[in-house]
């Protein structure tokens, strides 16, 4: 129980080198993980990085965060670990077994918990592993545009609130709490979340957070603090050797980019970054949604990790120093057949890099047309839009993307699949109404280049540039990248593959700082910010891009009544007008990379 600068102690385990299956003597470099999940892992997944590293020649130190578990303490999302990253640390290097070395590794929370300490400062600290870590929490992540990422909202629900709470600790809260998470979906359904009106309020912490999160859209000190943040802190951010490692559909992708950007810039490091094809956490799969990228595409994570820290907490010369900052991989040009276990062969190759964004990016306008085409010349008519009816009640729902935490510790459900999945509904997604595609929706609108002639591949972040008008004071609107495959024999409908999503709140269009009402009827531009991606669209491929107003349960819907965030009572549709003329010319830029 190793205590922190206010009392509260936070349950800590050990892991030490043995031989002879006695503990050896000396002092060893040290291995740090401070997780909200629990430092003895889960029934299913039992924990074996301690064992790995100690086997080595290093202390593993892993650490129930506050108020989490075995520790004392009420948690607070994010916003006590910078503080107890850096007592922690400190603990550590005070140790006889300590040799003052110390490296950090975690995944998603615990990644965030890495960035925590090193812009608190932390003693010892040597090397960092994060991997799809929480950062810029207020870009994205967390609020989203302006938006709530409701995955968040599921976390709480079922992942957090009912299991190893403090609330949870009581039996019979327990059972009310995961009775709770059971029906997430309802939940859902029944937005906003109120204070004091659901179970919740039996675990006040995590109602407090949530009730807060979702009502606190502007990007403001808050959501900037050094917990949920990297880029608003990076002059206190420690020089040390980071590698970073994210998915093209990880939750927190384009985040990681913006942190290696705003480190690689800023500190001598070295800075690495590896992005692959992996849904969250996943970087040891190859298989992810509805695809199946190669067995190329995994990687072993213990082996990346091990020679990071060698090299840098035990002087190792293994040569990772010198190898590429950058290791990206390019999705696509794969056989597109169906493959043993159903997975669409989509196929894919690593390539090193030494930059982010690329260097050679051809930053490339693809503009909307009536008629519904893209087109990368832009438009000459005078006048020309498209409106449709955005109802709340019906939302589109979200099939795949970038998301993490839609499963649930407390039933078998999930509210959302993570990855590339073909834009159809069926009975795999729970809010869907039918087993029609996305396109056929009339909320949904659909701008597609004819069949390309030549392969593209498109690797970088993607921004669409929207001139929109709608009936509402507030609304939203997303953007989707879609990669359409031509029909074939074993798919002879083609595959609505699809890459990355976006979304803005109008309240946000202007700055994610301050909110500001539209004025009915009057046409506005918005950025909507998609998440990055490498692919490859092959020779007889469209490049599709679909405009809405929601993507639910991946974004909380906006009522379109411009009351204040999660207060709102009443919901209206709004007519929402997307323009695509000469002076409004509406477009996607692609970040097209030159084929040698």
């Amino acid at each position: 129980m190793v205590p922190m600068r206010d009392g509260v102690r936070l349950a800590t385990d050990l892991y030490f080198p043995a031989a002879g299956g006695k503990r050896r003597a000396g002092r060893f470099p040290v291995i740090l993980e401070r997780t909200p999940y629990g430092k003895q892992g889960h029934p299913q997944q039992p924990l074996a990085w301690p064992q790995f590293f100690a086997s080595r020649g290093y202390v593993g130190v892993i650490q129930d965060t506050r108020g989490r578990f075995a520790s004392e303490g009420v948690w607070h999302m994010m916003t006590d670990d910078p503080a107890d990253g850096f007592d922690t640390a400190a603990w550590i290097v005070n140790q006889p077994w300590s040799d003052g070395a110390i490296g950090t590794t975690g995944t998603s929370y615990p990644g965030g918990t890495q960035h925590a300490l090193a812009i608190a400062g932390a003693p010892g600290l040597r090397a960092m592993v994060p991997v799809d870590p929480v950062a810029n929490a207020g870009y994205f992540g967390m609020r989203n545009g302006g938006a709530f990422e409701l995955r968040f909202m599921n976390w709480v629900f079922t992942i957090t609130a009912p299991v190893k709470s403090r609330a949870a600790k009581d039996r019979a809260t327990r059972a009310i709490l995961e009775e709770a998470g059971r029906n997430i979906t309802s939940y859902l359904t029944h937005l906003p979340i109120r204070k004091g009106m659901t179970p919740l309020r039996l675990a006040p912490e995590y109602e407090d957070w949530l009730v807060f999160a979702m009502g606190h859209g502007e990007n403001d000190a808050y959501w900037k603090q050094p917990g949920f943040n990297v880029v608003d802190n990076i002059e206190a951010h420690q020089d040390v050797p980071v590698y970073l490692i994210g998915g093209w559909y990880d939750s927190w992708a384009r985040q990681t980019t913006m942190s290696y950007m705003a480190l690689a810039a800023r500190k001598k490091g070295p800075i690495k970054m590896i992005m692959g094809p992996w849904t969250h956490g996943q970087h040891m799969l190859h298989m992810h949604g509805e695809v199946d990228f190669g067995e190329a595409a995994a990687i072993d994570g213990y082996a990346l990790r091990l020679r990071w820290y060698d090299r840098w907490l035990r002087n190792i010369a293994n040569g990772v120093e010198h190898e590429a900052p950058v290791k990206i991989f390019v999705m696509g040009g794969g056989s597109e057949r169906r493959g043993p276990d159903g997975r669409h062969l989509h196929g894919g190759v690593w390539r090193d890099e030494y930059e982010w964004p690329l260097a050679r990016t051809r930053w490339t306008p693809y503009y909307l047309y009536g008629d519904g085409t893209l087109r990368p010349m832009p438009p000459s008519a005078p006048r020309s839009w498209t409106a449709y009816d955005f109802d709340p009640r019906d939302p589109v729902p979200t099939i795949g993307g970038n998301i993490s935490s839609a499963f649930s510790l407390v039933s078998p459900d999930v509210i959302m699949h993570e990855g590339a999945w073909d834009q159809k509904c069926g009975p795999h997604i729970w809010n869907c109404k039918d087993s029609l595609p996305l396109s056929a929706r009339r909320d949904v609108l659909v701008f597609m280049t004819p069949p390309l002639a030549e392969d593209v591949e498109v690797t970088g972040p993607i921004d669409v540039k929207l001139y929109a008008s709608s009936s509402a004071p507030d609304t939203d609107f997303t953007a989707k990248l879609i990669d359409v495959h031509p029909p074939a024999p074993d798919y002879p409908a083609g595959i609505d593959m699809n890459l990355e999503d976006g979304i803005i709140r109008a309240r946000f269009r202007n700055s994610l700082e301050r909110a500001e009402l539209m004025t009915p009827g009057a046409i506005y531009q918005f950025t909507i910010q998609l998440y990055p991606t490498s692919n490859l669209f092959k020779a007889g491929h469209r490049i599709r891009l679909d405009i809405s107003s929601s993507n639910f349960p991946r974004f909380d819907v906006n009522p379109n009544t411009g009351e204040p965030l999660n207060e709102h009572r009443r919901m209206v549709i709004a007519t929402n007008t997307i323009y695509h003329d000469r002076d409004h010319p509406s477009h996607v830029i692609l970040p097209i990379i030159p084929r040698p």
